[in-house]
């Protein structure tokens, strides 16, 4: 049995909509009061302004950074307090949480900021639930989850790659690069229309596929 289970954050345990909020409706608002511009034409030059920068660059994650760039008044912490009604958690979280936090040591590994971990995880009272938090931008300043940032969760758990499973709702970065290292790693498919050994559409599906691979791994060493 794995001795680690980590959990990406939006998508996974929460519904992405609050981030979806806080980039394409509140920072586009404050644009609008500051420049005197309609909603609709300054969220294009928002989303314009965010695009030039890009998914590759650590400022595409980084409020702070948009704050200042845009040079508004309100604060960032404001922004998100606006918000944070938009924060939800799917329904299957609170009970898998409860069955495995005193089983393995739970952590969550997430391509948000620790601005947006901490609101997220303070609204839905999930941060109990944690022994570590890791931020891929925020805490090692990659863009995205590499086999570098996995390693470096390793390390720092003191955990083999063998020892841990990962579950997500990202294809590629959830599943495809972890199990590049030998990492234990599910792809969450809440819509239901992928299959496969390897994919879930409910986290509770979690407990059942880590019992049969322990069976397997009894039946191996026999």
């Amino acid at each position: 049995m794995p001795k680690v289970i980590s959990f990406d954050m939006d998508g996974t345990l929460v519904n992405p909509e609050f981030t979806d909020w806080v980039w394409l409706h509140g920072i586009p608002t404050l644009y609008a009061e500051k420049v005197g511009l309609p909603f609709e034409e300054a969220k294009a030059f928002v989303v314009k302004e965010y695009l030039k920068v890009g998914e590759g660059a650590i400022e595409w994650y980084d409020i702070k950074y948009w704050f200042q760039f845009f040079r508004l008044k309100e604060s960032w912490k404001a922004l998100m307090g606006r918000y944070v009604n938009k924060i939800n958690i799917y329904p299957d979280v609170h009970h898998i949480l409860e069955r495995l936090k005193d089983r393995f040591q739970l952590v969550l590994t997430s391509n948000a900021g620790r601005e947006f971990i901490a609101v997220e995880m303070e609204a839905t009272g999930l941060v109990g639930y944690f022994d570590r938090i890791f931020s891929a931008t925020s805490d090692f300043g990659e863009v995205k989850k590499t086999v570098g940032f996995y390693q470096r969760i390793c390390q720092i758990l003191e955990a083999r790659p063998q020892e841990i499973v990962h579950v997500g709702d990202h294809y590629e970065f959830d599943y495809l690069v972890p199990r590049t290292l030998g990492i234990h790693a599910f792809y969450l498919d809440r819509s239901g229309e992928q299959n496969g050994d390897f994919v879930i559409s409910d986290l509770r599906d979690i407990e059942e596929r880590l019992l049969e691979k322990h069976q397997n791994s009894t039946a191996r060493n026999r």
